[in-house]
């Protein structure tokens, strides 16, 4: 027991003496949290200070080219124009409703509206015959075969709307369904 007295003093002068070392650092770190006066100081000259005329002139320029970016990509134009359309609606899985505006002149783009929200979307050829129209700046896909169509969103990678049919398509299955079930 005489050896173990030793050996316990020296292990808690050790501990005080790291203690000591410590407790130092720990201050010094508090006071680096405070922020300098003079740093205050200058934060708030900065953030009173107006933007420079070359600050000024370079979000000007900024503005001007996503207005330009708009303008030369049609499909990211808020509201397209769909006066002297066709209109076509949807009643879809769900209770969701669709309505395609289509223009003659232009078998190219269609309008579509969704959620209270007009897209304008742009055909994508297939190779099946399938009608596909794309906007790609809002993620939509609108799939339209002779049985039913389908709105996709690409960005979330989900449908949003499934078995979207017309009064057409809808009276199809409206007379071929008592056919059946004769068989």
């Amino acid at each position: 027991m005489a050896t173990l007295f030793p050996k316990f003093a020296a292990a808690c002068a050790v501990a005080l003496a790291a203690a000591g070392m410590c407790a130092p650092a720990t201050a010094a770190g508090a006071a680096a949290k405070e922020p300098h006066p003079k740093a205050e100081k200058v934060l708030k000259a900065q953030a009173k200070k107006k933007p420079s005329k070359k600050a000024q002139a370079a979000a000007a320029a900024a503005a001007a080219a996503a207005a330009a970016a708009a303008a030369a990509n049609p499909l990211e134009v808020d509201e397209p124009d769909i006066t002297d359309t066709k209109v076509t609606e949807y009643a879809c899985e769900l209770g969701n409703k669709i309505t395609i505006y289509t223009n003659e002149a232009d078998d190219s783009h269609i309008a579509l509206r969704w959620k209270q929200r007009l897209h304008r979307l742009a055909r994508i050829g297939t190779t099946t015959g399938a009608l596909r129209f794309e906007n790609p700046h809002y993620g939509l896909i609108w799939i339209g075969i002779p049985s039913k169509g389908m709105l996709l969103d690409s960005k979330l990678n989900r449908q949003l709307a499934n078995e979207c049919k017309n009064a057409e398509q809808s009276a199809i299955v409206a007379t071929a369904e008592p056919e059946a079930s004769k068989t």
